[in-house]
């Protein structure tokens, strides 16, 4: 068993929480016991912090004849932090072609996560 100290980040009041973890060696399956939190949404997030942790994902895809050569772009939910290298050498690979607008879909379910890669804002093609 082991123990992490964090800080909820899901409302301003930022509990301080002890998460114990066990691990079932047989299955690669934890456990976390959460304590110091005011609200279920504390327990949520340690559960998801210690066991699965995801992030939003934001960084930029390459635009063949844009106005820039870079459009921003993030997943439009989060995606397991564990997989982000992978996501990433995806992104490195991919181009669009301009136009690109806000909100266009650029990399649909990227690896199975059920997250998009979403344009961020918008390229105009080159004059």
């Amino acid at each position: 068993m082991r123990e992490e100290k964090l800080v909820c980040v899901m409302c301003p009041v930022g509990c301080r929480l002890t998460v114990r973890i066990s691990y079932n060696h047989g299955s690669g399956n934890g456990e976390a016991v959460v304590e110091g939190y005011r609200c279920n949404r504390g327990i949520a997030y340690a559960q998801q912090e210690i066991l699965d942790p995801q992030r939003i994902l934001p960084t930029s895809v390459l635009v063949e004849d844009g106005e820039m050569e870079l459009v921003s772009v993030k997943t439009n939910k989060p995606v397991p932090r564990r997989m982000i290298f992978e996501i990433m050498e995806i992104v490195k690979k991919t181009k669009v072609k301009a136009p690109v607008r806000t909100g266009d879909v650029i990399i649909p379910n990227i690896l199975n996560t059920g997250a998009d890669v979403i344009a961020t804002r918008s390229v105009n093609k080159k004059v």
